[in-house]
């Protein structure tokens, strides 16, 4: 679900919502790892000025994670 979350929120941020890619990683007790990827013109939108898109990405599927039981975190990809 945290995947499902995390594709929902950066497909509606970007102008090519085509080129999201997201890849999961399992890490071991629990924790998920996702991988996102955008196009390099939607950098600055899924950042955000000084992080603070990317601050609100990662606490939303840290919190979505928290309701599946696992530990879930986003690294933004270039």
């Amino acid at each position: 679900m945290s995947a499902e979350i995390l594709d929902f929120i950066a497909k509606n941020l970007v102008d090519n919502p085509d080129d999201v890619q997201i890849t999961s990683r399992e890490e071991g007790d629990g924790q998920v790892l996702l991988e996102l990827r955008v196009h390099p013109d939607d950098m600055g939108k899924v950042i955000g000025k000084r992080g603070r898109t990317a601050k609100a990405i990662r606490t939303m599927v840290k919190a979505a994670g928290t309701r599946e039981g696992v530990n879930a975190s986003v690294e933004i990809v270039e």
